[in-house]
């Protein structure tokens, strides 16, 4: 006998997309797009819309290929009947309510196919004003997979992998990541989360093609062009560009890596008290203020030569010299808050000693004590664990049978559905068999084709009567299991006062002394640390200064002029600063006199106070700031840029100041701020990432996406996708 699937199978994948086409009418989607709905349709809840049509299933799969296949086989059965017609235009192949869609909609009449009217019609909404450009914030609870987003950005454009390694990113292995750059082409890349080489693909995928990408080296080579850096260059204008490495001018080939750090900041970096311009690297900052130099002024350093330098055993000696000076200067102040000199610390070291010995002694004997006691205590607690894992694992298999015991109950009135669908959709005029392409007259009624219909009904048939036998088997067992779980509710009361008599005479009888007597020994153990670490303070200092003036004697000529050529001038970070006291000024910041560029410290100066000075929540706003601006800076201006900035806890005044300067929860800056960022212009894009709801006065739309870190409540994190 023919079988079918009933579930998720073309008929009821089919209907599922006429609703939603029906819904968006006269609007058309491509494939991909379909495909996302027919998720969205029956999980409205991850958007923050109705509840989810279908219960929660405990294993969600992150592959969207399959999903992907099913749709598109049940559109075909579909465009078979007159519900879906496929439009061809410049932007693709689009599918749109057919001629037969409103009457075959409309007469649907089961309350899960009501439903799933509802949904389609609040989906397409939800998704009325959308657009892929501009502004986009995600914002929720903490520990959902907020920031994880902004490391898989970062590590999508040539950042080192791998992805960290959290449980709720069980089961994926791969990111995908598309772009849409300003000459209209668009790419896809794909990289394992352990990272490596990428895969580029043309146009924009939210599923893996089935053809074989380009690939692209995770390594900027200026001597191959076939990496990422070089690729992602090329498309913002900035190949083959140079930087200066050095202050003897010597010059590296500019890797994208070198502008991904001045758009994308995390939440680690969006506060600490450096220059916007320094990744904490000494050595790496000469390269980092070439490269804003270059985005200010569009000019690389091709043109650099290198200068002749000191010998490079002069410039080690020279180096270690620098270092002691540092490390002398560092052990003087140290020894600058010792009491007493290195003799009398000797002593004190002595009589530190004999006094743990004894401390040892006495701790040893308690020691003891303690564990005879503990050791029945234990006993009880093993019992008791076992007791509670047994009543843990009850309570677990209930959730799961009332969860399955949803299912039964959602799935008969699917099954309800697709009879219903079913019957209504054998009356619709048949054109050509979408699965074996013969035309009504000449179909092989014997034929088994996955577009059967009758089949199909047959099955949920078959389902319904299942599913009616496996619902009275599932009461049976669930009572079992809650008499049981009233038993051991009845044992667990005494079983715990036993344990409570046992720790209440620990805990009066052998902790205290116990407590004090450690507490003493390590009191004495730190001052024996504190005193060792003095007088290596005094061995040190005379080390350090005997190996300096051994370098210095070495070294009688002397270290070379270093000075180095510096293109950043006032001249050029001044229109810069306009900017950003601009951008500040529009958000609202507090007391906003004037802006300039230090190009000294490499860093904003704000009314006078260096950038570094406030508070780590207007860091994060002023940081913010200078990102944005450098953005909106380079694209007014014809430079090359990004396009794209993304932010990770901007707004921290707002959630973690410092004190109440630091304090803008009375301010209006966060809607400023999203309101600023609303405005920018199609050909930049802005990511925030935040702890905290926007604003209710600012009119987001769909740019916004909310994780909840609730599984009943709206999408709960990133994961599952």
């Amino acid at each position: 006998m023919p079988t079918a699937s009933a579930f998720n199978g073309s008929l009821e994948t089919g209907v599922r997309a006429v609703f939603v086409l029906h819904a968006h009418f006269p609007r058309a989607v491509d494939l991909n797009r379909l495909t996302a709905m027919d998720y969205l349709v029956v999980r409205t809840s991850v958007l923050d819309g109705p509840a989810d049509l279908h219960p929660p299933t405990p294993i969600m799969s992150p592959v969207t290929q399959v999903r992907r296949k099913s749709v598109q086989s049940a559109v075909a059965l579909m465009m078979s009947r007159g519900l879906v017609e496929q439009v061809v235009d410049e932007s693709g192949i689009l599918f749109q309510a057919g001629d037969n869609a409103e009457f075959f909609v409309t007469a649907l009449q089961t309350p899960y196919l009501r439903q799933l009217y509802e949904r389609a019609e609040w989906l397409a909404g939800y998704f009325q004003d959308y657009n892929d450009s501009g502004l986009n914030v995600v914002y929720g609870a903490s520990d959902t997979g907020k920031s994880y987003i902004v490391e898989a950005i970062d590590f999508m454009l040539g950042g080192k992998g791998p992805l960290p390694d959290i449980p709720q990113a069980n089961g994926y292995d791969r990111v995908l990541l598309a772009i849409a750059f300003d000459d209209g082409s668009e790419t896809t890349l794909l990289r394992s989360m352990a990272g490596g080489r990428f895969q580029a693909f043309e146009g924009l995928h939210t599923s893996i093609p089935d053809a074989e990408g380009s690939p692209l080296g995770e390594i900027h080579n200026e001597r191959d062009e076939t990496n990422l850096s070089s690729f992602l260059l090329s498309k913002i204008g900035l190949a083959g560009k140079r930087i200066k490495k050095n202050a003897t001018d010597e010059t590296q080939a500019l890797s994208f890596r070198n502008i991904a750090r001045l758009a994308i900041v995390n939440e680690e970096e969006i506060i600490q008290k450096r220059s916007p311009l320094s990744d904490g690297n000494y050595t790496a900052n000469t390269a980092n203020t070439s490269v804003f130099t270059m985005l200010l002024t569009g000019v690389d350093e091709t043109a650099l030569l290198s200068r002749k330098s000191t010998s490079a055993e002069d410039q080690k000696r020279l180096a270690q010299i620098d270092l002691l000076d540092q490390l002398i200067a560092d052990a003087q102040k140290r020894i600058t808050t010792i009491s007493g000199s290195r003799d009398e610390l000797s002593g004190q070291e002595e009589r530190l000693t004999r006094a743990m010995d004894n401390r040892a002694e006495q701790l040893a004997f308690t020691e003891e004590k303690f564990k005879a006691i503990s050791s029945r205590r234990r006993a009880i607690i093993q019992k008791l664990e076992i007791t509670n894992d047994r009543y843990t694992e009850i309570a677990t298999l209930l959730d799961r049978f009332n969860l399955l015991r949803d299912h039964y109950v959602s799935d008969y009135e699917r099954l309800l559905g697709i009879r219903e669908a079913g019957s209504f959709f054998s009356v619709l005029q048949q054109e050509v068999c979408p699965t074996c392409g013969a035309s009504p007259d000449h179909h092989d009624p014997t034929a088994v084709c996955h577009g059967d219909v009758a089949v199909t009904v047959a099955a949920a048939e078959a389902e319904m009567q299942k599913i009616e036998s496996r619902q009275s088997e599932l009461t049976t067992t669930i009572a079992a299991l809650n008499a049981e779980a009233q038993s051991i509710r009845k044992s667990l009361p005494n079983m715990r006062n036993s344990l409570s008599e046992l720790s209440i005479e620990i805990e009066t009888v052998v902790s205290p002394d116990l407590r004090r007597q450690r507490a003493t020994y390590k009191e004495l153990a730190d001052k024996g640390a504190n005193v060792r670490e003095a007088l290596g303070l005094f061995s040190n200092l005379n080390d350090l200064t005997s190996r300096k003036a051994n370098l210095e004697r070495q070294n009688e000529r002397g270290a070379g002029d270093a000075t180095s050529n510096n293109r950043l001038t006032n001249t050029v970070v001044a229109p810069f600063a306009e900017r950003v006291e601009s951008v500040l000024r529009q958000w609202g910041f507090p007391a906003v006199e004037q802006v300039h560029f230090d190009t000294t410290a490499k860093d904003l100066v704000v009314s006078g106070k260096a950038r570094t000075s406030y508070g780590k929540g207007l860091r994060a706003i002023t940081q913010s700031a200078f990102t944005i601006s450098l953005m909106q800076y380079c694209a007014d201006n014809d430079l090359p840029h990004p396009g794209i900035v993304v932010l990770d806890s901007p707004l921290l005044s707002y959630r973690e100041p410092d004190s109440a300067e630091d304090d803008l929860s009375d301010t209006n800056l966060n809607g400023n701020f999203y309101r600023y960022l609303l405005g920018l212009e199609s050909d930049r894009q802005a990511i925030i990432v935040e702890n905290m709801d926007p604003p209710s006065d600012v009119e987001l739309g769909n740019r916004v996406v909310h994780f909840s870190g609730m599984a009943d409540e709206g999408r709960f994190g990133l994961f599952p996708l």
